[in-house]
């Protein structure tokens, strides 16, 4: 076994591609599409993919294997949340974080991806009945064998991204951001600059309601499988109200030439290179606008466009309904809340 080095895995990309979507929670996607989107990615310089093993049961990993295969294992970057527990009929049982867990969730990982490492490995939400200290143990027992490169943490609140520091450096937190979600910079982002962790934002487009492609319309054609159809901020008046801040945000967009989606994702980018945006484009036509967003260059005029467009807080409804949000550590009443914005990155962090 190889030694891979555990530092600073995530040191390169400006936009990740996430592939929840491909395997399931956003209705039905073609496999052939989904693994030439990732080649796509692969050939205009995304390194960054991220994914779960509990996403179609291992699905979204044997996508990225079949994607990688004949490539350099060095192209891509990795990111695996484990940890989450299914049923045959596809329910969701809660979370299983434990060390042995964990080292049997990668042997499968492993197998299913067809390499010898994984760069950035983490718990997809904490186990509320095991101390974050034994499972970051675990792991980086798993870094010092060379199994993984880097230590990832999803959906934590500022006190447990510190408790997991401390027994092993953490390489990123990956957690929601987007104009629509900022309650990370009440307390969350600043943590994890103060420590060097690097933030991977899921859902920039606030799961397509920032793509400037949305409708009501749209909407009402969802199939029942998809788990928009459940969440607050898709719902009734908030769906409307949501989507005439989108109409705001395509007026300053067309300010600048781009288009809402590429406004909406540049802004995340733009709070500092140690903010990595991990979009989750189904296919080579969303893939493409996402990685247009990589050309602009926002300057301060931009920003605060964007930002009067969809102030701070003004989004309707929660990101989760009450009993998802209620197990997310990240939402406690200390680390959430759309308040105050902590300030832009400070140029000395190194990602």
């Amino acid at each position: 076994m190889n030694v891979h080095p555990a530092s600073d895995p995530l040191r390169a990309p400006s936009l990740g591609l996430g592939l929840m979507g491909m395997s399931e929670l956003y209705g039905p996607a073609d496999d052939a599409e989904s693994v030439t989107t990732i080649q796509a990615a692969l050939d205009h310089g995304v390194r960054l993919f991220e994914t779960g093993d509990a996403y179609g049961m291992g699905h979204g990993e044997l996508l990225l294997r079949d994607a990688l295969r004949g490539r350099r294992r060095e192209s891509a970057l990795i990111s695996i949340r484990f940890g989450a527990l299914r049923e045959p009929g596809g329910g969701w049982t809660g979370s299983d974080s434990r060390p042995v867990a964990v080292k049997n969730a990668l042997a499968y990982s492993l197998r299913r991806l067809g390499t010898d490492y994984i760069d950035v490995y983490r718990p997809g939400r904490p186990d509320p009945e095991v101390p974050i200290e034994e499972t970051i143990g675990a792991l980086g027992e798993l870094v010092k064998a060379g199994y993984i490169r880097g230590i990832g943490l999803s959906e934590v609140g500022a006190d447990t991204l510190r408790r997991a520091h401390a027994v092993h450096p953490v390489t990123d937190v990956q957690i929601e951001y987007s104009l629509f979600s900022r309650g990370i910079e009440q307390e969350i982002l600043l943590t994890a600059r103060e420590l060097g962790i690097t933030v991977t934002a899921y859902g920039p487009l606030s799961r397509g309601l920032l793509s400037g492609h949305w409708s009501e319309t749209r909407q009402r054609q969802l199939p029942p499988e998809d788990f928009r159809t459940a969440l607050p901020r898709f719902q009734g008046a908030n769906l409307t109200h949501n989507l005439a801040l989108v109409e705001a945000l395509r007026r300053a967009a067309t300010t600048y030439g781009v288009t809402v989606a590429q406004l909406a994702i540049a802004w995340v980018a733009a709070q500092g290179p140690d903010v990595i945006p991990l979009v989750g484009a189904r296919t080579r036509r969303q893939l493409a606008e996402a990685l247009g967003a990589t050309a602009i260059d926002l300057d301060p005029g931009a920003l605060t466009a964007a930002e009067q467009a969809v102030p701070l807080g003004a989004a309707a409804g929660e990101r989760y309904m009450a009993p998802l949000l209620s197990l997310l550590d990240s939402e406690r009443p200390d680390n959430s809340g759309d308040r105050a914005p902590v300030p832009l990155h400070n140029p000395s962090h190194t990602a």
